[in-house]
């Protein structure tokens, strides 16, 4: 049996449009969201760093062990102590021994500490807020949307975390 040679195979994303979709944003969104976190910051020219930053924000839920901090913030351990040694040279955090167990430390955010982010989030926003108010209403309107969305795909991945 011969081949028609006339004859074209589909591609996928005109026999799925919706996985077509999904390829698209799977291959966009993590760019374009560092793209636009490293515009946000070097807007704001603030005296914390992007990485400080995370760190802060992470402990305002609550004081963490540097290595459940490095992890979650997706740094090496030696960075990340590095960079609580500089927050704590600033009285932005304090290292502490666990009580329940003396081999651990726990890192805590100070109430300057908890300024200084505060401080940090007020710069990014105002920027933001100047660059958003500058858009037509339908790219706000889907901007807010968006917003919702990546919520969404949050819970979606710390649910694929624990399983």
């Amino acid at each position: 049996m011969q081949s028609n040679p006339t004859a074209t195979i589909a591609r996928p994303d005109e026999i799925d449009p919706r996985a077509a979709r999904i390829d698209q944003i799977a291959r966009d969104l993590v760019p374009r969201v560092s793209q636009l976190t490293r515009l946000i910051f070097k807007q704001t020219h603030g005296i914390i760093t992007r990485s400080e930053g995370g760190i802060l924000r992470t402990l305002s839920a609550g004081p963490k062990r540097v290595t459940e901090l490095a992890e979650i913030e997706g740094l090496a351990q030696p960075t990340t102590t590095i960079l609580i040694k500089r927050l704590a040279g600033n009285g932005w955090v304090t290292r502490e021994r666990d009580p329940d167990d003396g081999r651990v430390v726990l890192v805590s955010l100070t109430p300057a500490g908890a300024d200084a982010l505060e401080h940090y989030r007020s710069r990014y926003r105002a920027v933001l807020r100047d660059r958003i108010a500058a858009m037509p209403d339908e790219q706000i309107a889907a901007l807010g949307d968006a917003v919702g969305a990546l919520d969404a795909l949050v819970v979606v991945l710390h649910q694929g975390e624990h399983r």
